[in-house]
């Protein structure tokens, strides 16, 4: 059965990146340890402490398809073409973009909303996981019933402002599972199932 997993890495005040979409210290614990991990880019490696490559290999191998919304493909310009994890991406966005240079890359753009980019994505992971980015498109989805978990790599520094968890999440409350709880070094991997409402 397909899962769809929300993930994360966050700001112990709730922030995915500060208010220029700069993630700061956010992404340190990516170079601070001495295990190489690759998700699946070759030429992206993250040298890691041994938890969170043990982490990161239990749920990146899982991932069979990606969401993400329009803010992080321009931020990233899509990882130029090859997907950060998983082996498509499905991109909400109101207009696909028309001069992007690797067309025949695994990139769906889906302009007829969140809910269908899902069941699009679902169908199109053979079983395996859809991952979902953190942010306003996490929040829709969590008002709309459509997250089954979410992952938070819990990261100990204050922004203060910046680019919420959740966007503009408005509730209803989503009620959450004990977390699963990975120490890496200067993170903590949180893994908490979704309850139905």
């Amino acid at each position: 059965m397909t899962t769809v997993t929300a993930s994360a890495t966050v700001s112990l005040d709730g922030f995915i990146a500060d208010d220029t979409d700069a993630v700061g210290p956010l992404f340190d614990w990516y170079g601070n340890g001495d295990v190489p991990f690759n998700g699946g880019d070759p030429q992206r490696v993250f040298h890691v402490s041994a938890a969170s490559a043990a982490h990161l290999r239990d749920t990146w191998s899982r991932i069979g398809v990606a969401v993400i919304g329009r803010r992080l493909f321009d931020l990233t310009n899509g990882w130029n073409g090859r997907p950060a994890v998983g082996d498509h991406v499905f991109v909400v966005t109101h207009r696909a973009p028309t001069d992007w240079p690797f067309p025949d890359a695994p990139f769906t753009f889906v302009t007829d909303g969140l809910e269908s980019a899902i069941a699009r994505a679902k169908g199109a992971a053979g079983g395996r996981d859809v991952s979902l980015t953190g942010g306003d498109l996490l929040g829709q989805a969590l008002s709309a019933g459509l997250v089954d978990e979410l992952r938070v790599d819990l990261v100990p520094v204050v922004f203060g402002r910046g680019v919420r968890l959740f966007g503009a999440f408005a509730g209803p409350p989503a009620l959450l599972g004990d977390p699963e709880i990975v120490a890496g070094d200067r993170v903590t991997h949180l893994r908490y199932a979704v309850h139905t409402r």
